[in-house]
């Protein structure tokens, strides 16, 4: 009997009237097919969140939300704080941004500052990463069909702007075609100055147009057809054990994706929970250090595998 194939989520599968498609993904061995079993998805973004009821929103929209500033003073607000970290900045950094309005913002998001960043991944494997290791309820990483992305911005003026032409690395468009908030499109891209932590966790940003709609929204509004966007649930009781240790032996951890002290300390956290001498459910000798042969059961798969070539 053959074996069940695992279901992939797949640009040509997505319902007719939405933009995004939802999967649940049930084990870290489905999510790895998943990403691994489509070569599109190398041109994808992907952004890991600990919650899958969290929406698609950068740190100043929800900011927005708790602080409860009216739509009327958005524009003033974002000025205002972006002004105050270039006047002081100086103080704490010794090569400041110069004319690349999307290098202070990501230098800005880097710090903590809210932003209309959006941090993504060319990695769907950190994005899993940041997804998984704190989530206590079910996660999700999110894909973003960057190459759709890019072909209706070639295709379509989006609400009236040319997205091509709006890059908000010049201060002059993003006064434009940003801080007002009268346009709803995405723009992807990076500042000329990549910062560490973007080059470490192979990093993008996708810059929102408008501060009263959340990713989900704006995607949505976006005109043609196919999937822009994948939702996967991750089911974190089933697979972040799994996955988690499975990340550890790819390098991906706190202290890589985090370069310097704060990460190395963060990545204690994990270093707490693994372990390759004993079960730490039960402190008892793993069986791999006890019986350092290969299981019989794995010498056959590696066999048949090789005769199936």
């Amino acid at each position: 009997m053959a074996a069940k194939k695992t279901k992939r989520p797949t640009p040509s599968s997505e319902a007719a009237s939405s933009r995004i498609l939802e999967h649940r993904v049930s084990s870290w061995s489905e999510f790895v097919d998943i990403v691994g079993g489509w070569d599109g998805f190398r041109s994808w973004g992907f952004r890991g969140q600990s919650d899958a009821r969290w929406k698609l929103q950068s740190s100043l929209r929800r900011h927005i939300e708790v602080s409860r500033v009216c739509a009327a003073a958005w524009t003033l607000q974002e000025t205002r704080i972006r002004r105050i970290f270039e006047r002081k900045s100086h103080l704490y950094v010794a090569d400041p941004p110069s004319s690349d309005e999307l290098e202070w913002l990501a230098l800005m998001q880097h710090h903590g500052a809210p932003t209309r960043l959006l941090d993504f991944t060319w990695s769907p494997y950190v994005a899993a990463h940041f997804a998984l290791e704190r989530a206590t309820a079910n996660a999700v990483v999110w894909a973003m069909n960057l190459p759709l992305l890019w072909d209706i911005h070639s295709r379509h003026r989006i609400d009236g702007v040319d997205v091509t032409r709006a890059q908000p690395r010049d201060r002059k468009w993003f006064e434009r075609y940003y801080l007002p908030n009268k346009h709803r499109f995405l723009w992807q891209g990076d500042p000329f100055r990549m910062p560490q932590r973007v080059i470490a966790q192979s990093g993008t940003f996708l810059v929102s147009s408008h501060l009263g709609f959340d990713i989900e929204d704006i995607v949505e509004s976006y005109p043609g057809k196919g999937t822009l966007l994948v939702k996967l649930e991750l089911d974190t009781q089933k697979m972040r054990r799994q996955a988690m240790a499975a990340l550890y032996t790819m390098n991906i951890t706190q202290a890589t994706l985090f370069p310097g002290l704060d990460g190395l300390a963060r990545s204690m956290a994990y270093e707490f929970e693994y372990s390759w001498q004993v079960d730490l459910s039960t402190n008892r000798e793993l069986d791999a250090l006890a019986k350092p042969q290969i299981p019989g059961a794995l010498i056959q798969k590696l066999k048949s595998r090789g005769d199936a070539k």
